[in-house]
């Protein structure tokens, strides 16, 4: 796992290839960054599936009612089955621009 911190955003990637361990992870040291705009970077790992992302929706709601920012970089999914709740782009450069655009909305009142 790798921590980048970048202003009010914090990428997390994957670096050993096994989506459940990642998540126990995350969830285990939620409160170390959960003032921050979240990107989980999981491109590294060739079997994430929708299936796996779905296991993240908990933490997912945990953003959103915090008001923070969660997505997901996956390059290689049918994005049309993701569901709704659970943010995910194919670049890193899109979930900036995404995260971006959520802070702009927070801050108008949307």
């Amino acid at each position: 796992m790798k921590v980048t911190t970048k202003g009010h955003t914090i990428t997390i990637k994957d670096t050993e290839g096994n989506i459940i361990e990642f998540l126990d992870k995350v969830n285990n040291q939620y409160n170390s960054f959960k003032e921050h705009n979240l990107i989980l970077d999981i491109s590294q790992d060739k079997s994430v599936d929708v299936k796996s992302i779905k296991i993240f929706a908990e933490l997912a709601k945990k953003y959103k009612k915090a008001k923070k920012s969660l997505v997901f970089v996956v390059p290689d999914i049918d994005y049309n089955k993701v569901p709704v709740s659970i943010t995910v782009v194919p670049t890193h450069l899109e979930a900036n621009d995404l995260i971006e655009m959520d802070e702009i909305e927070r801050d108008l009142g949307f």
